[in-house]
């Protein structure tokens, strides 16, 4: 049996191979189709130097009916043959980079190797530009045979009336497709810099959104501006020279595809006018000329195209083939069960040690702000056990020994920029409408008061990132979420910070009321928590220098009273 990682892709490469033999049987048939479309293309000038050939020179009307019969059947082979070829492959297309969406999203939603510098923003980019532009492999194949059908068909069409005609084709053909697949090369690369480019400014975008308040806040909005614009015109700069490499491109196999075209003419007209070819034979070549300059634009654009595909390929790859911070085990951390961090370093952290035991409600005083964001992400499982020392254990076993996705089922880290989502608050709360604890959540968090301000209550309609509600209101409907998943251990980070000093004050009961015999950590320095709290836990400069009550260290440290003192 194949592993998952196996099944990863590694490469770009890979990807497009993976694609390619998952519609095999969709290209099949599109190319057979659009196969039949070419030819009938092709054979329409060929049968119009037939019909000056014997039907205009005998003056006979059965032929000349029996000629028009067969046009007939010639227009309506390429009408059908192109409209239900391009259906099928366009559908394989699209379901192929809904596919790919949907496997980049799912690996963008899990935490991937530290060493893939991507943000969300890119990673949306992938999603959406380079899984199309990637699937568009799919149609590209079965077009470039097809246009090599029509360029072949030509080619004898040509040879059968001169032989110097029909290798005029092949070595043109030939010639065209040797230049542009240089060309080809660096419009590849430029693609790939063009994509991570507007990648990065898409980050920027998303950045700036969830910063605009506090941007507004101190007046950054004119540097965050630059900092945008600055993004924003190394995207633009690098898409104008990916536009001017295309634009070459395209006016090159333009002018080296008429050069052939009238090469064919010119030739077919000095061979009529020496008498080696017919008449009928030279409208059939001129015809022929005429035709060819579509299957060579097309089949001069294909190198274009797969290159192009091959850089967003090779980008989705970026995602695809991080490994996971945690590798799948089968082990699960029992119900009910405890926190300890044992000697942890890991960023401000430095031989940090205490433990939460089961049903405990601990709120952890953290002095500097860096401090409590490097133990969240610890303890949310977005850093590898192996890119810090210590050990964190979750009910007695190691998080290093069990699987992000039974950690997180046990231990919920709510961070303290929770993510709002469009939506209702009922859906915000309760994502997958199960209805546990959604009522009580709303009563905990004090979401009550945001509901009795609509007439819609839960069902109020709420914009992207919640931009509709206030600062407070946001981190209420967040708190509300975190407390109706009811995890066995719940850890809070900051989860008050923008709201009134009396609402906090209830809040901080209800938590406690709430949680009650529930393992509950919160890392916070509102007064209304620390006093909730069974015991406080003094993080300062990466260790826990104090353990005492709230009201206990107010009374005995100093330091502890000037920092959470308002």
């Amino acid at each position: 049996m194949t592993t998952p990682d196996k099944q990863r892709p590694r490469t770009g490469s890979d990807i497009l191979w993976a694609a390619l033999r998952r519609n095999a049987g969709a290209m099949t048939w599109g190319t057979v189709l659009m196969g039949m479309y070419q030819a009938g293309e092709t054979a329409f000038p060929i049968a119009l130097g037939l019909i000056v050939e014997h039907t205009m020179q005998d003056r006979n009307l059965g032929s000349l009916a029996l000629s028009i019969a067969a046009l007939a059947v010639i227009i309506t082979t390429v009408s059908l043959s192109w409209r239900f070829g391009m259906r099928i492959l366009q559908k394989a297309n699209t379901t192929e980079a809904h596919r790919w969406r949907v496997r980049v999203a799912a690996c963008g939603l899990q935490p991937v190797a530290r060493d893939v510098d991507l943000k969300s923003g890119e990673i949306l980019t992938i999603a959406t530009e380079d899984a199309d532009q990637t699937a568009d492999i799919i149609e590209v194949v079965p077009l470039l045979v097809s246009s090599l059908v029509a360029v072949l068909i030509t080619a004898v069409a040509l040879g059968m009336a001169s032989v110097w005609l029909g290798l005029l084709v092949i070595v043109g053909t030939i010639a065209i497709l040797s230049i542009l697949s240089v060309m080809s090369k660096r419009i590849g690369a430029g693609t790939r810099e063009q994509q991570a480019r507007v990648a990065r400014a898409g980050a920027k975008v998303a950045d700036l959104i969830t910063g605009l308040r506090p941007l507004h806040g101190f007046g950054g909005n004119h540097a965050g501006f630059l900092s945008y614009r600055k993004v924003s015109t190394e995207a633009k700069s690098q898409a104008i020279t990916v536009a001017k490499v295309n634009g070459a491109y395209a006016g090159t196999a333009l002018a080296l595809n008429a050069i052939l075209a009238t090469a064919v003419s010119l030739t077919a007209g000095w061979l009529a006018f020496n008498g080696e070819i017919t008449v009928g034979q030279l409208v059939m070549a001129v015809g022929l000329a005429q035709f060819i300059m579509e299957p060579l634009k097309l089949f001069s654009e294909m190198p274009k195209y797969v290159m192009i595909a091959r850089a967003s390929a090779e980008r989705m790859a970026l995602v695809l083939a991080a490994p996971p911070v945690m590798a799948p085990r089968p082990e699960r951390p029992s119900a009910g069960g405890d926190l300890e961090v044992d000697s942890v370093r890991y960023g401000s952290l430095r031989e940090l040690k205490f433990h939460v035991s089961a049903g405990e409600f601990v709120a952890i005083a953290v002095y500097q702000p860096r401090a409590a964001a490097d133990l969240a992400s610890l303890l949310a499982v977005n850093v590898p056990p192996d890119a810090y020392e210590g050990v964190v254990r979750v009910s007695g076993q190691e998080i290093a020994d069990l699987s992000i996705e039974t950690v997180r089922e046990h231990m919920l880290v709510n961070p303290y920029d929770g993510e709002i989502f469009a939506g209702t608050l009922r859906t915000n709360i309760d994502p997958a409408g199960a209805g546990r604890m959604v009522s009580e959540a709303v009563e905990a968090s004090m979401l009550t008061d945001v509901a009795a301000l609509h007439r819609d209550g839960l069902d109020y309609g709420v914009r992207d990132r919640g931009a509709n509600l206030s600062g407070g209101q946001r981190q209420r409907l967040s708190l509300a979420r975190a407390l109706a998943a009811d995890a066995d251990i719940l850890v809070l980070h900051d989860p008050t910070t923008a709201v009134d000093a009396v609402t906090e004050q209830l809040i901080a009961r209800n938590i406690a009321e709430l949680r009650r015999n529930r393992t509950t950590i919160v890392l916070t320095s509102s007064p209304a928590l620390l006093d909730a709290a069974d015991r406080v836990l003094v993080l300062d400069d990466g260790v826990i220098t104090a353990e005492d009550t709230h009201r206990n260290l107010l009374t005995t440290d100093e330091n502890y009273r000037l920092a959470v003192a308002r």
